[in-house]
């Protein structure tokens, strides 16, 4: 299992690429709906600091099944959010 460093470096790099891809399609495409961006950006960051500090306090007992968890919500959550991307308009 990866450290926290880690993952938590992963999960920074993942939702800065999310939050530059939108940031990107924001400006450079005329017909945007600036206030769906906007709101989008917003739950970008939401979600980094819902899993950064969902990694700080792991659950004693349940290691595994905490991570399995983590990596299912986050994966959802990420699929979520490239959708929400993709259907600016």
């Amino acid at each position: 299992m990866a450290s926290r460093r880690q993952l938590k470096k992963n999960v920074n790099y993942i939702i800065g690429e999310l939050f530059a891809e939108c940031l990107i399609k924001s400006m450079n495409t005329p017909e945007t709906n600036k206030e769906k961006a906007d709101k989008v950006l917003t739950d970008i960051l939401m979600v980094q600091d819902d899993f950064i500090s969902r990694i700080s306090h792991t659950e004693p007992g349940n290691v595994k099944g905490f991570y399995k968890k983590f990596r299912e919500d986050f994966n959802t959550k990420v699929n979520g959010i490239i959708e929400a991307i993709e259907d600016l308009k």
